[in-house]
């Protein structure tokens, strides 16, 4: 089992900046990847960013150059530096971990866990 723990929502004035943390903890050691999505009002969740373990990183063609997503592994916890945020950046940010475990037979499966979100609200 592995334990998301998201900080640093909050308001925000369109261009200003934010950066979100999340720590992993439990059984981190079968992560494989961890990113973060969103989801506003009325909307579908979206992915905004991920980094795998490899350090390979995907971002959302709406944050690219605005966003970028970090990892420290020494501390299990990614992060997720927002800056010229916009207005339709308002959303629920959510961490997300990929996790390769074993089952109760040795048999390995892929699995994700999930933070409890984090609002984030970008108004003047």
């Amino acid at each position: 089992q592995v334990h998301l723990v998201e900080a640093g929502g909050g308001l925000v004035q369109p261009g200003g900046s934010l950066r979100l943390s999340c720590a992993a903890s439990g059984t981190f050691l079968t992560i494989t990847a961890m990113g973060w999505y969103r989801q506003a009002p009325g909307k579908q969740r979206e992915l905004v960013a991920k980094i795998t373990n490899g350090g390979t990183i995907n971002y959302a063609d709406s944050v690219k150059g605005r966003f970028t997503i970090s990892r420290d592994n020494g501390k299990n916890t990614v992060y997720l530096q927002m800056n010229s945020l916009k207005p339709e950046d308002t959303a629920v940010y959510y961490c997300n971990a990929d996790s390769h475990e074993p089952d109760y037979s040795g048999t390995y499966y892929d699995t994700d866990y999930w933070g409890q979100g984090t609002q984030v609200t970008v108004s003047s």
